[in-house]
């Protein structure tokens, strides 16, 4: 299952590319990692690939959006020809060249720019790098090199647009975006979902690879799916449906006005009495409906669980203060259409059940009666990241997706 199924959000990237910031000397970690490896050096070995990957690496750094350290790139271009056509052995300051080279390249690679990623779950934001953290991790992998042409210290998305960046093989005015809101997802091997509001598809991933993806349908461009990170914390089975106003105006008053009462019994809808969440429900008769359906007047409106419930048997929720959650449908039709986007902002899936099986690793509680709004806690909390990629990258290049939010043109 290809990476050219996921996606991400974020704003355009800034025009004037960002200097490269030196990373404060950290000689005591420096040390430690030398000291623990017998002093062994990590990139001047054999023909020195691995430091002219890296070097690489370094001359193409304009790609993220950085630019690149001519000074150093000598230095160390001199470093590498030596090692290869004097054939010597090396100074072991001549590797921690390298090593500061690594470790600043990926802190700046790392640093978020303009964002509009809201950070509902603060730890979710990039980590700072820890020098040795990050060295460790390079000189445990099975292959040095595998792991420096893969950037392994972000995330399959964010190196595959950077390749095709540097290969030339697309807009590179529609990638350098993309390439930024791939900069706030995800590195390394843990379980996550992913939401890419421009693609309307949800996708698991797990170990850095994606296992499993569904259609989702996504907010109206008027109501735009936010960019958003949290933790997925609980579910709650038997969900009610609190209608927003401006639906409950355009959607249900006119057809109080035209059927009558007998339509809120239909679809099992209760008016109550405030927002609170004590509130009790009132006589509909009671309500202005005229007054509701010309946006004079809101009613709170909430929908009782059953088939008809637009919430389905499930949402999944992570606390927020714009109320945006993941939910069931009962609406399956509207996910067969190529563009969905129907939703008030919330995400509507192809398949709850199945999304809940792999949270619940296997195991999701069933609902223990019919009442309303069951909360059930993950095992533990699982990220969410909505987001917004209109380019992304897999195995037959990249996939391009309509900017329905006009979020690149900015």
């Amino acid at each position: 299952m290809g990476w050219a199924l996921l996606a991400l959000a974020c704003p355009p990237q800034n025009a004037a590319a960002q200097t490269l910031v030196a990373a404060s000397p950290q000689d005591e970690t420096l040390d430690a990692f030398y000291l623990a490896r017998g002093n062994r050096p990590l990139w001047l070995t054999g023909t020195g690939k691995q430091a002219q990957i890296l070097l690489d690496i370094l001359r193409t750094s304009d790609a993220d959006g950085l630019v690149p350290d001519r000074n150093r790139i000598e230095s160390l271009e001199q470093v590498l020809r030596e090692l290869r056509h004097l054939n010597h052995t090396t100074n072991p300051k001549n590797d921690r060249l390298f090593t500061d080279a690594f470790v600043d390249h990926v802190r700046n690679v790392r640093r978020l720019k303009n964002s509009d990623m809201i950070w509902v779950d603060p730890e979710l934001r990039p980590s700072v790098v820890f020098p040795r953290r990050l060295l460790d991790e390079a000189a445990a992998a099975p292959s040095l090199e595998a792991y420096l042409a893969e950037m392994r210290w972000t995330n399959p998305i964010y190196a595959g647009l950077r390749r095709a960046i540097i290969a030339g093989g697309g807009n590179r005015d529609l990638l350098a975006p993309n390439l930024d809101r791939a900069r706030a997802l995800p590195s390394g091997s843990g379980r996550y979902v992913i939401v890419n509001a421009a693609a309307a598809q949800l996708t698991m991933v797990e170990g850095g690879k994606a296992v499993g993806t569904m259609r989702v349908v996504v907010g109206k461009p008027i109501y735009p799916t936010p960019m958003m990170a949290a933790l997925i914390r609980f579910t709650s089975l038997n969900p009610y449906w609190n209608v927003p106003p401006d639906l409950a105006a355009e959607r249900i008053a006119p057809e109080v006005i035209k059927q009558g009462q007998a339509f809120l019994k239909l679809k099992g809808y209760q008016v109550l009495a405030s927002w609170d969440d004590d509130a009790k429900p009132i006589d509909p008769t009671r309500v202005n409906w005229p007054a509701v359906a010309a946006g004079q007047r809101e009613v709170r409106i909430r929908q009782l669980p059953g088939p008809s419930n637009a919430m389905g048997q499930m949402k999944f929720m992570f606390p927020n203060a714009l109320g945006i959650y993941l939910h069931d449908t009962p609406d399956k039709q509207l996910l067969s259409e190529a563009s969905r986007l129907f939703s008030g902002g919330c995400v509507r899936l192809e398949d709850a059940p199945r999304l809940a099986r792999w949270l619940y690793e296997g195991k999701p509680p069933p609902a223990a009666s019919a009442k309303p709004e069951q909360r059930v806690d993950l095992p533990a909390p699982v990220p969410v990241f909505l987001t917004y990629l209109t380019a992304v990258p897999g195995e037959g290049g990249i996939t391009y997706y309509p900017d329905v939010y006009h979020r690149d043109r900015r």
